[in-house]
């Protein structure tokens, strides 16, 4: 009997996580699939659903990423995020699938996704990858082809590539509707104001040549 009431104890405590989990997560869908149809009129999640009848196993399938991906840019990296309006059957699932082709040195820069999580698996290379917490400590790695790396929900991450040749890593999001927000582009490359100039000077404690020097060289990333 004493046993019975462990197990059951440790059901409920598993059950209860998941609960947690399940309501961080996206909303929880009510039918098996919803893939996404912009000529229907049944909205779930914020996105038409196909007829339950014509989907296929051709709209839970994506060949987007065989192609190998253009790094020939100021960061040298490709990411390549793919959502339901690439891939339909993704709709109502809770998440969303990146490759990240890194060139020579490719650093995909600080950013933070507000509404997801992430793992990052790497295939090719080393891949130096880290997360800062809201008390500004620092966990960073370097993954070699086989290793994961999890980034918390909507803190401040990277990755860089240490290598002069090419690396490649898959990366998992959390939501259908992960958001990104890259912090030097937020900071430098949004209109000009002379308030936020001085928010800016104030925050870096720098003067405003350094600020003009940072939107213009952050522009052409």
């Amino acid at each position: 009997m004493a046993k019975f009431s462990q197990v059951f104890v440790a059901l409920i405590a598993v059950f209860a996580i998941a609960n947690v989990v399940v309501v961080r997560g996206d909303e929880d869908p009510l039918q098996d699939v919803c893939v996404e149809d912009p000529n229907s009129r049944v909205f779930i999640n914020g996105v038409p659903c196909k007829d339950p009848s014509t989907v296929t196993a051709d709209d839970f399938t994506s060949t987007i990423l065989r192609e190998p991906a253009n790094t020939t840019n100021t960061l040298n990296i490709m990411v390549q995020l793919i959502d339901i309006t690439m891939f339909p059957g993704l709709n109502t699932q809770g998440l969303s699938i990146a490759r990240l082709s890194f060139g020579p040195f490719g650093v995909n820069p600080p950013h933070v996704h507000p509404r997801s999580s992430e793992v990052i698996y790497c295939l090719q290379g080393r891949i130096y990858a880290g997360f800062v917490t809201t008390s500004n400590r620092l966990f960073e790695k370097v993954l070699y082809p086989g290793d994961l790396f999890v980034f918390p929900r909507g803190l401040v991450h990277f990755q860089r590539n240490l290598d002069p040749v090419s690396a490649l890593a898959i990366a998992t999001l959390g939501s259908q509707n992960p958001g990104r927000t890259d912090v030097a582009r937020a900071l430098f490359q949004t209109p000009e104001s002379d308030n936020l100039n001085e928010v800016i000077e104030a925050a870096l404690q720098v003067d405003e040549k350094v600020i003009e020097a940072l939107r213009a060289g952050v522009s052409q990333t």
